[in-house]
């Protein structure tokens, strides 16, 4: 078969010093330097994996080498999509202005160091939505280098993200082609609301445990405001939400659109038909029940040949391992998960190295 067999949709690369990132910072903002709250949940003795650590000693996910070697080679990655440093929770600042900022520089400093280095590298434009109107004119400035292929959003929010406050930055994104993902950060921390519908857990392993649970509420916001069919050509990615409670959330959605249809007029057809035309799902974490035959059953529910992509979360604890985390699937069905759905969905060529690494 031509074309990738694997595309990894969640690489987390980090920065050795934050110093990297203040160089890009306006002027105002470089006494300030990179802050933003780290989670405070992490109660695992090593956040990310020893063995994914460099040779220098800096931080998992910030050798170029070390990923290639430990983790794209390792496996035959074609091409490996970044999304960023897993503690920047933009927004859990609450001066906008400085997240909207240091997202623009965040943004350069991938550009210039990872997608520089070409070969399976492309990036994601990492977003501040408290600042619609800034990261709007972000995705246009930087959204058509090459390598970029999506805009990522921290998975909590102020406000969900189907308010119409957003819809400048959707607007920017469906113009220039670039799906819009979600992924969790540090929910609960800063400005954001609490991690969780019961309030502020207690564990990190409540507050892991429960990932699913901020997509299930910025999905059906997307959904019942009306952004999907607003934005018929803009498409979502849900990043690191698992993936068993898709078929029942949007069985859930389309009785109520039944009885309720009158408050979503909007809403021409099922609310799953929206999702399976413009929501893709990632992988990881994975859940991983005793019989694998019933994991199989949820991604023939979900039709996973549309509609999910594989991803690894490298190089973080929980990383899921392409050749172990999913069940046996069909060819066509494999395929699609493994790679095909990625590809098209990023607009990705056969070949990496065909991808120019700068632009002008």
């Amino acid at each position: 078969m031509n074309g990738p067999t694997l595309i990894d949709c969640d690489i987390h690369q980090k920065w050795t010093d934050p110093a990297e990132i203040v160089e890009y910072l306006p002027e105002q903002y470089k006494d300030r330097g990179v802050q933003a709250p780290e989670i405070l949940y992490d109660n695992v003795a090593e956040f990310s994996r020893r063995d994914a650590v460099p040779d220098d000693g800096g931080p998992a996910g910030s050798s170029v080498e070390k990923m290639k070697e430990h983790h794209l080679e390792e496996f035959g990655v074609d091409y490996a999509i970044l999304t960023g440093n897993s503690y920047l929770n933009l927004t859990a600042l609450p001066n906008r202005d400085y997240a909207a900022e240091l997202a623009v520089a965040n943004n350069k400093w991938v550009i210039d160091t990872w997608l520089s280095e070409g070969g399976p590298f492309v990036g994601s434009l990492l977003a501040a939505p408290q600042k619609p109107e800034r990261m709007a004119e972000m995705i246009r400035e930087l959204g058509d280098h090459p390598r970029i292929v999506q805009v990522v959003m921290p998975m909590a929010a102020q406000l969900p993200y189907g308010h119409e406050y957003y819809w400048p930055m959707y607007e920017a994104a469906e113009e220039m082609g670039l799906p819009i993902a979600m992924h969790p950060y540090t929910e609960g921390h800063g400005a954001t609301r609490p991690a969780t519908g019961a309030g502020h857990p207690n564990t990190y392993f409540e507050w892991h445990v429960l990932l699913g649970t901020y997509a299930m509420g910025q999905l059906v916001s997307l959904v019942a405001e009306g952004v999907l069919p607003k934005f018929p050509d803009l498409e979502f990615v849900v990043i690191e939400g698992g993936l068993s409670w898709v078929p029942h959330f949007l069985w859930r959605m389309d009785k109520d659109w039944k009885a309720l249809r009158a408050q979503v007029p909007y809403l021409q057809k099922p609310p799953s038909e929206y999702v399976r035309d413009q929501v893709r799902f990632t992988t990881q974490p994975i859940e991983e029940p005793d019989d694998p035959e019933h994991l199989l059953q949820i991604l023939e529910m979900m039709h996973a040949e549309d509609t999910v992509m594989f991803a690894s979360d490298y190089p973080h604890w929980d990383t899921d391992s392409p050749l172990y985390a999913l069940p046996p699937m069909p060819d066509e069905m494999e395929h699609a998960v493994m790679a095909g759905n990625a590809q098209e969905l990023y607009d990705l060529p056969d070949d990496p190295e065909s991808l120019p690494t700068d632009w002008t």
